[in-house]
């Protein structure tokens, strides 16, 4: 099986699925546009998924650095990072003509004191901020169909075809 690895975190990709690094300033040059970049680019035979992974509980991290990132999140102060490291990675995939499939975006925040609720309101502000579907009258192309916020129990439950480990062991 295909893994693609950032930091502690390694997602298996299905057979078939193609995937790479996005998030490397070699890969796409867009910081020097002041532009912000998703962490992978999957390709499947029906969709494109955009990942990005946020992982506070990394073994090291420190607790400061990680209370205070959980904090950030429960009060949706990443929201609007996060929904522009999307637009950002979108809009240099549509120029360069790579986005002709329906594409989700997946943000995996790899901590587990995120309940359901907690994941559900980001996953609502993350589909207000792109936006998600197809504005009514205006657009006659989504920017993104699906729009979820998982950790790490979460990520597996839904999307299971594409496992997510920590490398370390015992972490987690």
């Amino acid at each position: 099986m295909t893994t693609l690895r950032e930091g502690d975190i390694e997602i298996g990709l299905p057979s078939g699925a193609q995937g790479r690094k996005f998030d490397d300033n070699a890969v796409h040059g867009l910081s020097h546009a002041g532009m912000k970049a998703v962490d992978f680019i999957i390709e499947e035979d029906d969709r494109i998924l955009f990942v990005e992974i946020k992982d506070p509980d990394d073994p090291s991290a420190d607790e400061g650095s990680r209370s205070r990132f959980v904090a950030q999140v429960r009060r949706g102060e990443l929201d609007l990072d996060l929904a522009r490291k999307y637009r950002d990675s979108f809009l240099y995939e549509w120029a360069a003509e790579r986005v002709d499939k329906p594409v989700h975006y997946y943000v995996l925040i790899a901590h587990s004191g995120l309940d359901t609720s907690m994941l559900l309101a980001r996953a609502e502000a993350l589909k207000r901020n792109l936006p998600v579907g197809v504005p009514r009258g205006i657009w006659t192309r989504e920017i993104a169909r699906k729009a979820m916020v998982f950790n790490m129990d979460s990520w597996d439950t839904h999307l299971s075809d594409f496992p997510v480990s920590r490398i370390t062991q015992g972490a987690d």
